[in-house]
């Protein structure tokens, strides 16, 4: 059977489209190696944009400076709803879930959040958040971990 040239055209087109639907609804990953720093100071983990069409991101620690023993975060840009995150260890034990389940406002910070046992090394950190609709942008949060 021959093909024209226009079908062609056609069948690339939908596969671009299909791409890009699947690709919207893949997680947004970051990798983060954080900087050294003195113990008791506030380090920079990474950052993500919460999407309208997702509503889960990731932030993976890798590095020699991920031992950390309390998490807190900060939104930028719109308000923000987070509903849970699942820190994952490298070291001991299994994934700490924590319902966080507080509104953000735009510029405002999380309470200090305290790590099972004490300090242990991240390897990733998971969030579940939702938006507060089109009209305010997409939000950016900020992870820092404390040693």
């Amino acid at each position: 059977m021959k093909t024209t040239r226009s079908s062609n055209y056609f069948n690339r087109i939908i596969f671009v489209l299909l791409l890009c639907i699947i690709g919207s609804s893949i997680q947004a990953q970051q990798v983060v190696v954080p900087s050294p720093g003195y113990t008791g100071s506030w380090r920079l983990l990474g950052t993500v944009t919460a999407n309208h069409t997702a509503d889960h991101d990731r932030i993976i620690v890798a590095g020699p400076y991920d031992y950390f023993r309390r998490l807190k975060f900060k939104v930028t840009n719109s308000p923000l709803t987070l509903v849970r995150m699942i820190v994952s260890y490298d070291d001991r034990g299994a994934p700490e879930n924590i319902d966080v389940r507080c509104n953000i406002p735009k510029g405002g910070e999380s309470r200090v959040i305290d790590l099972r046992g004490g300090k242990r090394k991240i390897k990733a950190v998971d969030f579940w958040y939702e938006t507060k609709g089109f009209l305010n942008g997409r939000a950016h949060l900020t992870l820092f971990g404390i040693k």
